[in-house]
Protein backbone atom coordinates (compact mmCIF):
# COMPACT_ATOMS: atom_id res chain seq x y z
CA UNK A 1 0.00 0.00 0.00
CA UNK A 2 2.63 2.42 1.00
CA UNK A 3 4.34 1.92 -2.35
CA UNK A 4 1.12 2.14 -4.37
CA UNK A 5 0.27 5.61 -3.11
CA UNK A 6 3.34 7.30 -4.59
CA UNK A 7 2.54 5.78 -8.01
CA UNK A 8 -1.05 7.01 -7.78
CA UNK A 9 0.13 10.44 -6.77
CA UNK A 10 2.60 10.50 -9.65
CA UNK A 11 -0.13 9.61 -12.10
CA UNK A 12 -2.36 12.28 -10.59
CA UNK A 13 0.35 14.92 -10.81
CA UNK A 14 1.12 13.94 -14.38
CA UNK A 15 -2.56 14.19 -15.32
CA UNK A 16 -3.05 17.58 -13.65
CA UNK A 17 0.19 18.89 -15.12
CA UNK A 18 -0.81 17.74 -18.60
CA UNK A 19 -4.21 19.38 -18.31
CA UNK A 20 -2.57 22.61 -17.19
CA UNK A 21 -0.18 22.48 -20.11
CA UNK A 22 -3.06 21.98 -22.54
CA UNK A 23 -4.95 24.87 -21.02
CA UNK A 24 -1.88 27.12 -21.18
CA UNK A 25 -1.28 26.16 -24.81
CA UNK A 26 -4.88 26.98 -25.63
CA UNK A 27 -4.47 30.38 -23.99
CA UNK A 28 -1.30 31.11 -25.96
CA UNK A 29 -2.89 30.00 -29.24
CA UNK A 30 -5.96 32.09 -28.53
CA UNK A 31 -3.74 35.04 -27.76
CA UNK A 32 -2.01 34.71 -31.09
CA UNK A 33 -5.34 34.34 -32.88
CA UNK A 34 -6.69 37.48 -31.25
CA UNK A 35 -3.52 39.36 -32.07
CA UNK A 36 -3.84 38.26 -35.67
CA UNK A 37 -7.44 39.38 -35.82
CA UNK A 38 -6.58 42.83 -34.57
CA UNK A 39 -5.84 44.44 -37.91
CA UNK A 40 -4.58 47.60 -36.34
CA UNK A 41 -2.05 45.81 -34.19
CA UNK A 42 -0.88 43.77 -37.13
CA UNK A 43 -0.61 46.82 -39.35
CA UNK A 44 1.37 48.68 -36.73
CA UNK A 45 3.77 45.81 -36.40
CA UNK A 46 4.27 45.66 -40.14
CA UNK A 47 4.79 49.42 -40.36
CA UNK A 48 7.39 49.45 -37.63
CA UNK A 49 9.13 46.42 -39.10
CA UNK A 50 9.48 47.84 -42.61
CA UNK A 51 8.23 51.24 -43.84
CA UNK A 52 8.79 50.16 -47.44
CA UNK A 53 10.82 51.77 -50.19
CA UNK A 54 10.29 54.63 -52.63
CA UNK A 55 11.05 53.98 -56.27
CA UNK A 56 11.18 56.51 -59.11
CA UNK A 57 11.52 56.20 -62.91
CA UNK A 58 15.03 56.41 -64.36
CA UNK A 59 15.27 59.28 -66.80
CA UNK A 60 18.90 58.86 -67.87
CA UNK A 61 18.03 56.54 -70.75
CA UNK A 62 15.46 59.01 -72.04
CA UNK A 63 17.84 61.93 -72.51
CA UNK A 64 19.08 62.97 -75.96
CA UNK A 65 22.77 63.58 -76.62
CA UNK A 66 23.89 66.12 -74.04
CA UNK A 67 25.92 69.06 -75.43
CA UNK A 68 29.34 69.45 -73.81
CA UNK A 69 28.39 72.90 -72.51
CA UNK A 70 25.40 71.42 -70.66
CA UNK A 71 27.04 68.24 -69.38
CA UNK A 72 28.10 69.59 -65.99
CA UNK A 73 24.65 71.00 -65.15
CA UNK A 74 22.86 67.88 -66.36
CA UNK A 75 25.17 65.61 -64.35
CA UNK A 76 24.71 67.78 -61.29
CA UNK A 77 20.92 67.49 -61.50
CA UNK A 78 21.05 63.74 -62.08
CA UNK A 79 23.23 63.40 -58.99
CA UNK A 80 20.81 65.53 -57.03
CA UNK A 81 17.98 63.26 -58.14
CA UNK A 82 19.79 60.25 -56.74
CA UNK A 83 20.50 62.05 -53.49
CA UNK A 84 16.88 63.12 -53.17
CA UNK A 85 15.53 59.60 -53.50
CA UNK A 86 17.89 58.53 -50.72
CA UNK A 87 16.71 61.41 -48.55
CA UNK A 88 13.06 60.54 -49.21
CA UNK A 89 13.64 56.93 -48.17
CA UNK A 90 15.44 58.11 -45.04
CA UNK A 91 12.52 60.40 -44.17
CA UNK A 92 10.17 57.48 -44.78
CA UNK A 93 12.08 55.43 -42.19
CA UNK A 94 12.35 58.33 -39.72
CA UNK A 95 8.62 59.12 -39.74
CA UNK A 96 7.17 55.63 -39.39
CA UNK A 97 3.86 55.85 -37.54
CA UNK A 98 3.45 59.62 -37.96
CA UNK A 99 0.38 61.28 -39.41
CA UNK A 100 -2.73 59.74 -40.90
CA UNK A 101 -3.32 57.52 -43.94
CA UNK A 102 -2.24 60.26 -46.37
CA UNK A 103 0.92 61.26 -44.52
CA UNK A 104 3.38 59.53 -46.86
CA UNK A 105 1.68 60.96 -49.95
CA UNK A 106 1.38 64.49 -48.58
CA UNK A 107 4.67 64.79 -46.70
CA UNK A 108 7.03 62.62 -48.78
CA UNK A 109 5.80 61.47 -52.21
CA UNK A 110 4.07 64.73 -53.15
CA UNK A 111 7.01 67.01 -52.30
CA UNK A 112 9.39 64.52 -53.94
CA UNK A 113 7.44 64.63 -57.19
CA UNK A 114 7.50 68.42 -57.12
CA UNK A 115 11.25 68.42 -56.65
CA UNK A 116 11.73 65.91 -59.44
CA UNK A 117 9.67 68.04 -61.82
CA UNK A 118 11.93 70.95 -60.95
CA UNK A 119 15.11 68.99 -61.59
CA UNK A 120 13.80 67.54 -64.82
CA UNK A 121 12.84 71.02 -66.01
CA UNK A 122 16.34 72.25 -65.26
CA UNK A 123 17.81 69.40 -67.26
CA UNK A 124 15.56 70.30 -70.19
CA UNK A 125 16.57 73.95 -69.93
CA UNK A 126 20.29 73.15 -69.70
CA UNK A 127 20.18 71.02 -72.87
CA UNK A 128 17.93 73.54 -74.62
CA UNK A 129 20.55 76.28 -74.36
CA UNK A 130 22.80 74.48 -76.84
CA UNK A 131 20.55 72.02 -78.70
CA UNK A 132 16.92 71.08 -79.24
CA UNK A 133 15.19 71.24 -75.89
CA UNK A 134 13.72 67.88 -74.83
CA UNK A 135 10.09 67.95 -73.68
CA UNK A 136 8.00 65.68 -71.50
CA UNK A 137 10.59 64.63 -68.92
CA UNK A 138 8.01 65.51 -66.26
CA UNK A 139 6.40 62.15 -67.09
CA UNK A 140 9.21 60.61 -65.03
CA UNK A 141 8.53 62.70 -61.94
CA UNK A 142 6.03 60.60 -59.97
CA UNK A 143 7.38 57.98 -57.57
CA UNK A 144 5.70 55.06 -55.82
CA UNK A 145 5.82 53.39 -52.43
CA UNK A 146 5.98 49.65 -51.95
CA UNK A 147 4.80 49.17 -48.37
CA UNK A 148 6.02 45.57 -48.30
CA UNK A 149 9.58 46.72 -48.28
CA UNK A 150 10.36 45.46 -51.78
CA UNK A 151 11.13 47.85 -54.58
CA UNK A 152 7.92 49.24 -55.97
CA UNK A 153 7.35 48.81 -59.65
CA UNK A 154 8.03 52.35 -60.72
CA UNK A 155 6.95 54.07 -63.82
CA UNK A 156 8.86 53.97 -67.08
CA UNK A 157 12.24 52.38 -66.61
CA UNK A 158 12.56 53.57 -63.14
CA UNK A 159 15.48 52.81 -61.03
CA UNK A 160 14.57 53.65 -57.58
CA UNK A 161 17.49 55.90 -57.20
CA UNK A 162 16.80 57.53 -60.45
CA UNK A 163 16.55 61.11 -60.27
CA UNK A 164 14.87 61.18 -57.04
CA UNK A 165 17.28 63.49 -55.55
CA UNK A 166 17.91 65.92 -58.25
CA UNK A 167 14.40 66.70 -58.72
CA UNK A 168 14.01 67.84 -55.31
CA UNK A 169 16.82 70.09 -55.73
CA UNK A 170 15.67 71.90 -58.56
CA UNK A 171 13.79 73.50 -55.96
CA UNK A 172 10.81 72.39 -57.59
CA UNK A 173 11.31 73.87 -60.85
CA UNK A 174 8.24 72.64 -62.47
CA UNK A 175 6.42 71.84 -59.37
CA UNK A 176 6.78 74.89 -57.61
CA UNK A 177 4.50 76.37 -60.01
CA UNK A 178 1.78 76.17 -57.75
CA UNK A 179 3.49 77.55 -54.84
CA UNK A 180 5.09 80.39 -56.54
CA UNK A 181 2.55 82.66 -57.72
CA UNK A 182 1.11 82.31 -54.44
CA UNK A 183 2.84 85.18 -53.31
CA UNK A 184 -0.15 87.08 -54.15
CA UNK A 185 -2.28 84.67 -52.39
CA UNK A 186 0.61 84.06 -50.29
CA UNK A 187 -0.24 85.78 -47.20
CA UNK A 188 -3.85 85.13 -47.97
CA UNK A 189 -3.42 81.43 -47.95
CA UNK A 190 -1.96 81.74 -44.57
CA UNK A 191 -5.11 83.37 -43.42
CA UNK A 192 -6.90 80.15 -44.07
CA UNK A 193 -5.02 78.29 -41.48
CA UNK A 194 -4.72 81.28 -39.30
CA UNK A 195 -8.05 80.83 -37.69
CA UNK A 196 -7.22 77.30 -36.71
CA UNK A 197 -6.52 77.37 -33.00
CA UNK A 198 -3.34 79.38 -33.26
CA UNK A 199 -1.81 77.12 -35.90
CA UNK A 200 -0.36 80.18 -37.59
CA UNK A 201 -0.26 81.23 -41.23
CA UNK A 202 2.25 80.84 -44.04
CA UNK A 203 3.07 83.96 -45.98
CA UNK A 204 5.18 84.35 -49.11
CA UNK A 205 6.55 87.37 -51.06
CA UNK A 206 4.36 88.72 -53.84
CA UNK A 207 6.20 88.51 -57.15
CA UNK A 208 3.56 90.04 -59.40
CA UNK A 209 4.86 93.60 -58.93
CA UNK A 210 8.37 92.48 -59.82
CA UNK A 211 7.57 91.13 -63.27
CA UNK A 212 8.45 93.05 -66.44
CA UNK A 213 5.86 93.58 -69.18
CA UNK A 214 4.61 90.11 -70.12
CA UNK A 215 4.60 89.41 -73.89
CA UNK A 216 1.19 88.41 -75.23
CA UNK A 217 2.50 84.98 -76.26
CA UNK A 218 3.63 84.30 -72.67
CA UNK A 219 0.65 85.67 -70.77
CA UNK A 220 -1.34 82.44 -70.60
CA UNK A 221 1.57 80.48 -69.13
CA UNK A 222 2.61 83.25 -66.75
CA UNK A 223 -0.91 83.76 -65.44
CA UNK A 224 -1.37 80.02 -65.08
CA UNK A 225 1.73 79.82 -62.88
CA UNK A 226 0.66 82.82 -60.83
CA UNK A 227 -2.69 81.15 -60.20
CA UNK A 228 -0.93 77.95 -59.21
CA UNK A 229 1.17 79.92 -56.75
CA UNK A 230 -1.96 81.23 -55.09
CA UNK A 231 -3.44 77.74 -54.95
CA UNK A 232 -0.25 76.30 -53.51
CA UNK A 233 -0.13 78.73 -50.63
CA UNK A 234 -3.71 77.80 -49.78
CA UNK A 235 -2.78 74.11 -49.87
CA UNK A 236 0.25 74.71 -47.66
CA UNK A 237 -1.87 76.50 -45.08
CA UNK A 238 -4.42 73.70 -45.20
CA UNK A 239 -1.69 71.15 -44.62
CA UNK A 240 -0.42 73.26 -41.74
CA UNK A 241 -3.86 73.06 -40.13
CA UNK A 242 -4.28 69.34 -40.85
CA UNK A 243 -0.94 68.32 -39.32
CA UNK A 244 -1.07 70.26 -36.05
CA UNK A 245 0.89 68.37 -33.42
CA UNK A 246 2.64 66.03 -35.86
CA UNK A 247 6.38 65.52 -36.00
CA UNK A 248 9.11 67.25 -34.04
CA UNK A 249 10.26 70.86 -33.82
CA UNK A 250 11.43 70.87 -37.46
CA UNK A 251 8.29 69.26 -38.92
CA UNK A 252 6.80 72.46 -40.39
CA UNK A 253 10.11 73.45 -41.97
CA UNK A 254 10.87 69.99 -43.39
CA UNK A 255 7.39 68.89 -44.43
CA UNK A 256 5.72 72.18 -45.42
CA UNK A 257 7.95 75.25 -45.78
CA UNK A 258 10.87 73.43 -47.43
CA UNK A 259 8.78 71.67 -50.10
CA UNK A 260 6.79 74.88 -50.65
CA UNK A 261 9.97 76.84 -51.34
CA UNK A 262 11.07 74.20 -53.85
CA UNK A 263 7.74 74.45 -55.62
CA UNK A 264 7.88 78.21 -55.67
CA UNK A 265 11.36 78.20 -57.18
CA UNK A 266 10.08 75.87 -59.87
CA UNK A 267 7.12 78.10 -60.66
CA UNK A 268 9.26 81.22 -60.69
CA UNK A 269 11.69 79.54 -63.06
CA UNK A 270 8.85 78.65 -65.39
CA UNK A 271 7.63 82.23 -65.37
CA UNK A 272 11.14 83.44 -66.25
CA UNK A 273 11.38 80.88 -69.06
CA UNK A 274 7.96 81.77 -70.48
CA UNK A 275 8.80 85.47 -70.66
CA UNK A 276 12.28 84.73 -71.98
CA UNK A 277 10.90 83.00 -75.06
CA UNK A 278 9.59 86.31 -76.43
CA UNK A 279 11.50 89.03 -74.55
CA UNK A 280 14.42 89.61 -72.22
CA UNK A 281 14.37 86.84 -69.63
CA UNK A 282 13.97 88.19 -66.08
CA UNK A 283 16.45 86.85 -63.52
CA UNK A 284 16.46 86.58 -59.77
CA UNK A 285 12.79 85.74 -59.18
CA UNK A 286 13.98 82.88 -56.95
CA UNK A 287 14.61 85.54 -54.32
CA UNK A 288 10.85 85.51 -53.77
CA UNK A 289 10.66 81.75 -53.15
CA UNK A 290 11.13 81.47 -49.37
CA UNK A 291 8.03 81.69 -47.18
CA UNK A 292 7.63 82.15 -43.45
CA UNK A 293 5.35 80.93 -40.70
CA UNK A 294 3.69 83.54 -38.49
CA UNK A 295 2.10 82.30 -35.30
Amino acid sequence: MSRALPKYNKRRVAFVGGAAAVALSGTVIAGFALAGEDGRAADSARTLAGPGTIACPDVTGELPAVPASAQAEVDRNLAQLRTQIDEANQRLADTVGQGGPDFVQNAILGPLEDKRVAALNRIETAIGRAAAKPDGLEAFAACTLNADGAQATPAPGQTAGDGGAGAGQDNGNGNGNAGNGQNNGNGGGGGNAGGDAGVGTITCPDVTGKLPAVPASAQAEVYRNLAQLRTQIDEANQRLADTVGQGGPDFVQNAILGPLKDKRVAALNRIETAIGRAAAKPDGLEAFAACTLTR
